[in-house]
This record gives structure tokens, sequence and C-alpha cells, in this order.
């Protein structure tokens, strides 16, 4: 006999499952994910759940409810149920049905919104953000992923409006990451509303902070830090989520945030990039729905949508003998490798060098504030005293604010920042050299600070990448130490993303680059 798996919308966050215990025990084991690194987790460490711990595997299936996260609907048909063969049906499938909307309604929409860019022109809509408004609208769950600098902010402007101007009593929660990104992007809105009769202050109300997280206004734009700790009564006020940047959406404070928003029937991710480990695919298809890419950064490049990317100089630094030796010598730890390189005299006084020489405005991304990123602003400082800028965790909102102002206007101004405050949280349309002054594996991260020099600005014909990597090797061939394999990663990530590179051995200690 055919198994039979029937669903019903619970809520706008999870689905009820009727089937058989076979089943269930199936379903189970497949939404059952192992979390990459678990073992340095802090309650994996504790043990297993036996003693308060936790066995480093998330279960996207509740066994004892059998339910399911809402956006996982589509998945449960599509790959679980028709993939065994097992009959599938909704019970009620109303709350599962997509709107009636076509690319050319939706574009016809966007004309009448008329957006401007900051500089007052009108906005002329690609084939590609068109693509995401109307996923957005018509299926109702979607998670877009869209290359950064591609226009996600515009994306979520007409999905807000859309709702505003045709769904009679919608109230909007759009959850940013920082308060900068806050704040920006209701700058933005306010930038293209200058030409369509729209005023953001009338409807939208911004949050973060001390803030006050009431309102009678029909948009907020919060972080999700403001909103977190509030009851879960406070979410049932909305009817739609947009989630800026949202692969950062695993933490359990925002997974939490989206399943309390339990009238939230609509919801849209936007994101430039995933770190392709099946944990956080299924756990953010969960929140919002099916992935759609709309393009590629070598996609948008072709067609001149984003500055283009010149070859990758990926610059190997070939430490001394000596110090390759006492590095092996020693305990070799990750982050015994992180300390050396952070403290090394010939490579730092090298970044600076590199960042100094190079035409254009320069962005240097660091990791650790007071033992690298400190050192490399006082280096570049030094030489450069009237437009060099540090950005950190400590520096205020309004100060980065006001050096992004600056910034915007200048040709040879370097900025020392770190890859918290800026991966995700600066847009500056001027910047033309990026320097990664921190070896780090993580795609997502990598992929969001590239982005942060491919927007367009006026005069801006190409942006290049020097990405810094570390061999301390004692000989050819040998093993690779942590932050060579590192590169390793970034080099394969290239490829998938079809950008071009070459590598640049240079010998730290010399004369030349001393």
């Amino acid at each position: 006999m055919t198994e039979k798996i029937i669903i019903e919308a619970k809520n706008a966050s999870e689905i009820n499952i009727r089937c058989s215990d076979s089943v269930a025990a199936e379903l189970a084991d497949s939404y059952t994910f192992d979390i990459p690194n678990a073992k340095f987790m802090a309650g994996y460490k504790r043990g297993g759940r036996a003693k308060g711990g936790w066995d480093g595997r998330i279960r996207l299936f509740d066994r004892r409810n059998y339910t399911l996260p809402f956006g996982l609907h589509e998945n449960l048909r599509k790959e679980f149920a028709a993939g065994r063969g097992y009959a599938f049906n909704y019970s009620n499938p109303g709350p599962f049905r997509s709107r009636e909307l076509s690319l050319v309604e939706t574009r016809d929409f966007s004309t009448k919104l008329s957006p401007c860019g900051n500089d007052g022109t009108s906005l002329v809509m690609r084939e590609d953000q068109l693509n995401a408004i109307n996923r957005a609208i018509r299926d109702r769950r979607s998670l877009i992923l869209s290359p950064t600098s591609s226009g996600k902010s515009v994306i979520s402007y007409h999905i807000a409006l859309w709702h505003r101007a045709l769904v009679p009593g919608s109230k909007g929660l759009i959850l940013v990451p920082r308060i900068q990104l806050a704040q920006q992007l209701y700058s933005d809105w306010c930038d293209y509303s200058k030409s369509n009769g729209w005023e953001p202050g009338r409807d939208v109300h911004v949050i973060y902070g001390g803030k006050d997280k009431w309102s009678d206004k029909s948009i907020f734009i919060s972080t999700w830090q403001s909103l977190y700790e509030l009851p879960r009564e406070y979410f049932a006020q909305f009817t739609y989520i947009i989630g800026d940047e949202c692969h950062e959406f695993k933490a359990k404070s925002l997974t939490y945030i989206m399943n309390s928003c339990v009238n939230a029937w609509d919801r849209t991710g936007l994101t430039g990039s995933l770190d392709n480990t099946q944990t956080h695919k299924m756990v953010l298809e969960g929140l919002f729905g099916p992935i759609t890419r709309v393009a590629s950064s070598r996609e948008l490049m072709d067609k001149g949508a984003i500055t283009k990317l010149d070859p990758i100089k990926v610059i190997v630094l070939k430490h001394p003998p000596e110090v390759c030796k006492a590095f092996k010598n020693s305990p070799g730890t990750y982050e015994d490798e992180v300390q050396l390189l952070i403290n090394s005299e010939a490579r730092n006084r090298f970044i600076s060098n590199l960042a100094l020489s190079v035409k254009g405005n320069t962005l240097v991304l660091f990791q650790r504030v007071e033992k690298h990123g400190q050192l490399l602003y006082d280096l570049i400082k030094a030489k450069r005293p009237n437009n060099t800028y540090y950005i950190h965790g400590g520096i205020d909102v309004d100060v980065r604010e006001e050096i992004r102002r600056i910034v915007e206007t200048e040709a040879d101004a370097i900025i020392v920042a770190s890859y918290g405050t800026t991966a995700t949280g600066i847009n500056i349309r001027n910047l033309h050299n990026l320097i990664f002054a921190s070896p780090s594996k993580a795609r997502i991260r990598n992929l969001q600070s590239i982005g942060r020099i491919l927007r367009l600005n006026q005069g801006k014909v190409s942006a290049t990448l020097f990405d810094i990597a570390d061999d301390l090797r004692i000989r050819e061939g040998g093993y690779n130490n942590f932050t060579l394999n590192h590169m390793e990663e970034r080099l394969k990530m290239y490829v998938e993303e079809k950008f071009v590179y070459k590598i640049y051995p240079v010998q730290l200690g010399t004369n030349l680059y001393a």
C-alpha cells in the first residue's frame, strides 16, 4: 500500500504532517543534519543531551508534534515524497497557493513607482531585479539569492510598497543585522521616493537601540537585536517579513523571531551568498522558502550592472626559513599561526605599503581589532595622515556614516576596517581596491566583502582585490599551514564564481618588500 502524507498549515511558521509512524521515522532522519564545527561549540562540549548538552545535530522535523518549518513544504513534496513515491496532499491548499502575478504586471507596477537614485535620476529596473520582485510577491515564500551590489534595497522597496498598495491591513517587518544597515535602508528608500510622491516617514518606523518598539505605522525596519527579547505576541502583528542579509538567520534569536511571526504568510529572504552547507540551506528554506538565484556576479558584470572585477591578485607571502622552522617546532595550532601572522612586522609593513601604493580608494579588512587592525591603521596613518580612516565595532555608527560620506568624495582614501562592521554594513560606491589582510575561508564573508568594491560609481571602470595568503612551509610540497589551506578554499570559490585570479609569490624579509 502506498504511504500517504497530508499536510496543513498550523500557522505561518509551521505545517502539521499526518503520516504513518514509519514515515515519521524517515522524516526525522531526512531532516536531521550535523552542524559543521559543532565540536567546537559550548553545548557540544558539555556532552550529549543526557548530560544537558547537545549532540551537534539540528532536527527540523518535530517528532513529538509532527511539525516541520512552513518553508519546507515544497521540499517535502518534491524531494521527500516524490522521491519515495509517496502520495502527497494538502488538507487545505489555500495557505500554500501562489498569487497570479505576471512579470509584465510586476514591470507595470515598478514603472508607476518610478524610483530614483540618490542623484535624483530615475532608476531603470533590470530584468533580474524584476524577476526577484515577481518571485517574492507571486510565490509568497522565497529566498532570493542575488549578489552584493545588485540592488537588494530597491527589491525590498518594491515588495514593501506592493503590500502597502494592494494588501489592505498589511504590516511588514524588515529585519537587518546591523544598526547602520537599518539607517542605510531607510535612507535609500527616501532617495527612491523623491519623485513618486511616497513619503517613507509617514509609513516607516525604524527601530534600533533604545527606539520605541511600538508604532501604528505599517512598515517596521529593525535590527533583530532590538526585538529578540520581546514576547511572541508582539510579532503576531506582522503580515509579511523581509529578511535582509538573511544568511545570518541561523542564530537562535533570529529563528525565535521568525517562528513567532505566526501571521506573516509572505516571507522574503535576501542574501548575496550561502555557505553551501546542507544545514544552512535547509534552515533558511524552512524560515523563508525555496531558493531562487536571479543572477550571478559574473552575469551582472557582463551586463554592466556592477563594476568589473579585475583578475584577483593572490599574493602568497613566503615567510623567512627561520620563521617557518620556529612555527613548525611550536604547538602549531591555528591560533598560534594567526598570532604569528598578525604580529609579523614584515607582513604588516608589506600590507601597509601595498595599501599606500595602489591608486584609488582602498578598503583594508582585518579580523582582530586591537592586535591587528590598530597596528595596520597606525602604520598607514603615519605615512598618510589626512585621509586614512579606522572602522571597528567600537566606532559610533554616526562616525562610520560620516566616514562613508567623506570617502564618497575622495580619490585616494584608505579605510582600515574590521570584517564584522564592513562585510555587510557599509555602502561606499567609490571604492576601487580591497585588501584581505586577515586569512579566512568563510565563503559568505568573502563574497560579501568583495561586493563592497563592486558598486557602480561615475568614472569607476573596475575594482581590484588583493588576497593576502601566507606560506609557512619549510619546503615546497610539504604540508600546508592552516591559512594556506584557507587560501585554497578561496581559490575554489573564485573558480565557482567565475572570478579570474593570478598568484604572485612574494618573499618576505627582502629589502624590496620589507
